[in-house]
């Protein structure tokens, strides 16, 4: 998904790159937040957990969640994230962090408040 992304112009870091695999959610998130990067992640449980919804709203994460995508490969949910761009963008420029938005399979975004 990097790849492709990259590929495209966009400055993409991997979550493997920086954190343990198996690193804890509230760990990565508390991080990225701090960072001030962007969260791409396929799981939609992410704001249901307790701990999660804390680092994400103490760190003040900004996170889009590639919903209803199944078993499609990266390249695939690459195309899907490029195809909402232009969707995401204005939301990244104007929405105050903490926040979480879905992007389906469409390229359609919705922003789930939080």
């Amino acid at each position: 998904m990097a790849t492709v992304l990259r590929a495209a112009g966009l400055h993409v870091e991997v979550h493997d790159d920086h954190f343990r695999q198996d690193a804890l959610d509230p760990e990565w998130l508390t991080a990225v937040g701090e960072r001030n990067w962007i969260v791409i992640t396929r799981d939609e449980r992410i704001r249901y957990r307790v701990g999660e919804k804390q680092a994400i709203r103490r760190a003040k994460v900004r996170a889009f969640v590639l919903a209803a995508q199944g078993d499609l490969r990266a390249d695939m949910l690459a195309q899907n994230f490029l195809k909402a761009l232009p969707k995401i963008r204005p939301i990244v420029e104007k929405q105050k962090p903490p926040f979480i938005a879905k992007i389906s399979r469409s390229g359609e975004v919705t922003l789930l408040g939080f």
